[in-house]
This record gives structure tokens, sequence and C-alpha cells, in this order.
């Protein structure tokens, strides 16, 4: 008889880069085509849109990395200063430590005796009591924090890439024509995140890609009359 291990992985979900990637490219690409059919209804010279597309672009892009990168470093320096406390308990106080370990495995439902014995073998190597510490009480793991130049990189480069790409029609074509092309490339690359956010979530990839086609709908809509609006008012 052949005895069959199953294996299953996990993917890093903890990390910033990943999540600044998705969230640049979507953030990325709704606020400039809002942004492009917004001006455009007011002014739909190209020079005018192009004008206003790029400096979307810049803005916004360097916007997403500076608050993308404080936000990690300040993630990454509050779990550094958790992790410093645990570690001074650890070696000047490790019976407390011992007993606080014993108490989670516990309220687990581990029977006292053997959640204490557990508790002790794990406080033998104060590295491993660090991390089983750190992943028990704070809920994190220290190898895994996120690093913030990288997610800030990573949300750079995204929000600018979701951003040109609905801004690409306006360098070939003008007024109607461009409008429209700006809008399709709009939705059918929300439409691509909506599936690739689907693909590594394994949520419904019809649900998830109307949520991100709608999201870039409405956002589309509310600019265009905007624009619009304040278009007839100035000019």
């Amino acid at each position: 008889m052949v005895e069959v291990q199953l294996v299953h992985r996990h993917r890093n979900v903890q990390g910033g880069a990943a999540r600044a990637a998705v969230f640049g490219i979507s953030d990325g690409l709704v606020s400039n085509v809002g942004l492009i059919l917004g001006v455009a209804a007011a002014s739909p010279e190209s020079q005018t849109v192009l004008v206003a597309g790029a400096a979307g672009l810049l803005a916004g892009a360097f916007s997403m990395a500076a608050g993308e990168y404080v936000s990690v470093k300040a993630q990454a320096e509050l779990v550094e200063r958790e992790l410093a406390i645990e570690r001074i308990s650890i070696r000047e106080s490790p019976e407390a430590e011992v007993n606080e370990l014993a108490s989670i495995y516990r309220s687990r439902g581990v029977p006292a005796d053997t959640a204490k014995e557990l508790a002790q073998s794990i406080m033998v190597d104060p590295q491993v009591a660090l991390e089983v510490h750190a992943r028990e009480e704070l809920g994190v793991d220290p190898d895994s924090v996120g690093n913030p130049v990288e997610a800030a990189a990573s949300s750079f480069v995204a929000f600018g890439v979701g951003a040109i790409l609905p801004l690409l029609p306006w360098l070939f074509i003008e007024s109607t024509a461009a409008i429209l092309l700006s809008l399709l490339v709009g939705l059918s690359v929300a439409a691509g995140v909506g599936l690739t956010i689907a693909y590594f979530t394994e949520r419904s990839k019809i649900r998830t890609t109307l949520r991100q086609v709608l999201l870039a709908a409405v956002t589309c809509g509310v600019t265009w009359v905007i624009g619009s609006a304040v278009g007839s008012a100035v000019l």
C-alpha cells in the first residue's frame, strides 16, 4: 500500500510588496482614468489632457510610494519595539514567559501538564522562544515584517503602470476617439486587475472582476459629469 503525503503551501501574505502592487495598479488606473476623462470633459484638447494625465501619474506615484514607505516602516518599527520588549522579558523573566505561553496553549485545549512541558521546551532556545512568542502574542512573523523600500518601489511602479495605460491613446489620437479608447482601456485593465485578484485569493472571478469594473466605471462617470459641469461654468 502506497502512503500518500499531502503537502500544502501558503503564500506570504504579510509582506507589503504584493499588497502595494495590487493596490497601486488599481489606484493608478482608477484615479488617472477618472482624471483624464474629467479633464477631457471640461477641455478635450489633447495637450491639456496629456499634461493633466502626466501630472496625475507622477504626483500619484510619488504619493503612493511615500505612503507605502511610511506605513510599512512604521509597522516594522512597531513590531521591532514589541520584539525588543519580548526579548528582554524572555531573558530577565523566563518563568513568567513560560507561564504566559503555557496559558495560551491551555486556552486552546492543551492539557495543563502538556502545555507547561511544551512551553518549557520552547524556552530552552531564546531565539525560538522569541519567534513563538511573537506569533502567539503579537500575531506576527518576525522574519516577514515587510520591507518598506520594496513596498514603496512596488507601489510606485504599479501605480505608474496603472496610470499610464489610459493616457496612451492621447499620444496618438484626439477628441472623442481618445476619450472612448481611454474608457475602454480603463475598464479592460480594471477587469484584468479583478481577474488577477480573484486568481490569488481564489474568490469568484465574475464577482471580483465586476467589482473592479464597476469601481472604475463609477469613477469615470462621476468625474465626467463634474468635468462637464466645471468646463461649462468656466468656458
